[in-house]
């Protein structure tokens, strides 16, 4: 499989392939932000499994050099799959999944259509708050 740029729900998505390589550090994640952008992308999704435990231990701060990475490109991250085997063994990763879903740059998220609602309810709002 490869990387595809797709439309959900109005906003353009670059989704990362599961058998991809590995992201392993910044440069990895730097390297796809770039593919992300130069197709036209204002999210990127990545799935659980393209990265190592290291990412999930948020002690090696893989974690937080990645996903600031991403915030400073202004590329949102939507992080895809199931995550429960690191989440069930600590609350601080378990603490860092929640406040980012509350956020509006790092999401956690089971799988596509999850992702699809979310940005849907932020067009949503958008909309509703009108131009500013």
């Amino acid at each position: 499989m490869t990387d595809v740029l797709q439309d959900l729900a109005g906003t353009s998505v670059f989704i990362c392939a599961p058998d991809g390589a590995p992201l392993l550090d910044e440069r990895d994640a730097t390297d796809l932000i770039g593919n992300a952008s130069y197709a036209g992308a204002a999210w990127t999704v990545i799935p659980a499994e393209r990265f190592t435990d290291d990412f999930f231990r948020l002690r090696t701060r893989l974690a937080g050099d990645i996903v600031q990475k991403f915030v400073t490109y202004r590329m949102g991250l939507a992080i895809i799959g199931d995550i429960s085997r690191h989440t069930d063994g600590g609350t601080a990763l378990r603490d860092f999944v929640r406040e980012s879903n509350r956020g509006t740059q790092l999401w956690f998220l089971p799988d596509i259509d999850a992702l699809r609602v979310r940005l849907e309810r932020v067009r949503l709002e958008q909309g509703a708050q009108g131009p500013r």
